[in-house]
């Protein structure tokens, strides 16, 4: 967290550079340069392209209040539901944020006790361990709240490892698997047909950041596969240095989002997430990765050491890999983990 804390520090420091340097320019000069001339207007920006995509389909909380949410400016699209008095709490690496709404709605109807009472967080996994070790204490914007984590699900490794460790009580339930895909705008203007093309001169990549997000491992497998460690270091080393590769900071939402405001050409994401938003209707397609260079994910749950709701989470473990579960997971592309 320690990287988040100089990064904000940074920008704070930008801005007020910024409004120091502003003082010696005109005031005339200044409205013409920000096209404001006078007189407040609405935003222009596609405010549909901005998350969250649901339109709260992922807040089963049953009294929602006062409904506040301004896409780009107030918007908290990781945290779902009510944090009063939760019966259960999920700790979701963010990879099928999409597919919990209907999940849950499944769960509740097999179990009416926890409806309207489940609250879940959809960030990268790694972030997701350091909110169980830190207390499940959150700050997004000027918001801090508590919700200890009762179960925890992200890829098997890291599962396995955080029961290693002490973080989770074993055994790991596997559920799902997930491959990767090459997301593109729609129309691929840039003509990307394949990993190889990530070297094409002029190509602007959005891709998965190594520090916080789990996926990069598959990622860079599959860079390998393709063209060894130059086509690697072209992705994460060359092109994060001459700025023809953007690294997402928090999330997947990253990768469609720079798509869809022309910012990126190609980005490597989960199969799943292309097919979510073409669900969605965003203007997004996706370009396949063949079997021999893609590389599958395994993903799988286990319940939190000292959790405040076990009997809840092993609900949850038991349904997560059911019939219902699975059909819902089989709508956005996953496949059921069958033991190997």
């Amino acid at each position: 967290m320690g990287k988040c804390k100089h990064v904000l520090l940074a920008t704070a420091l930008s801005l007020a550079a910024g409004a120091v340097a502003s003082i010696a320019v005109p005031a005339a000069a200044f409205a013409g340069d920000a096209g404001w001339h006078g007189k407040a207007e609405a935003p222009r920006y596609q405010e549909a392209i901005f998350p969250p995509w649901q339109h709260g389909r992922n807040n089963d909380a049953a009294n929602k209040g006062f409904e506040f949410t301004v896409p780009e400016i107030d918007s908290m699209a990781d945290f779902h539901g009510s944090l009063t008095d939760p019966a259960l709490v999920l700790y979701v690496g963010g990879n099928y944020y999409f597919a919990m709404a209907p999940l849950v709605q499944a769960f509740e109807k097999a179990h009416p006790k926890y409806a309207g009472r489940i609250f879940y967080i959809t960030i990268p996994p790694g972030m997701l361990v350091t909110a169980i070790k830190d207390g499940g204490t959150f700050t997004s914007g000027n918001m801090t709240f508590t919700a200890k984590a009762d179960a925890y699900l992200a890829g098997l490794k890291k599962v396995q490892a955080l029961i290693a460790d002490g973080t989770l009580t074993g055994p790991a339930v596997p559920y799902v698997t997930n491959d990767l895909t090459i997301m593109v705008p729609k129309g691929n203007p840039a003509h990307i047909t394949g990993l190889q093309d990530f070297t094409k001169r002029g190509i602007r990549l959005v891709m998965p950041n190594p520090a916080f997000e789990g996926i990069a491992r598959q990622v860079k497998a599959s860079l390998l596969k393709v063209g060894g460690s130059a086509l690697e270091k072209d992705v994460y080393e060359t092109g994060v240095q001459n700025g023809s590769t953007i690294l997402t900071h928090i999330h997947h939402r990253q990768t469609p989002l720079f798509l869809m405001q022309g910012l990126a050409d190609a980005g490597v994401t989960w199969k799943s997430e292309a097919i979510f938003q073409e669900q969605a209707g965003h203007p997004i397609q996706d370009v396949t990765i063949p079997p021999q260079d893609n590389t599958t994910a395994i993903y799988a749950g286990a319940i939190v050491k000292g959790a405040a709701h076990p009997k809840a989470a092993q609900a949850w473990l038991d349904f997560i890999h059911s019939p219902a579960a699975l059909a819902i997971f089989e709508h956005y592309g996953f496949k059921p983990y069958h033991q190997r």
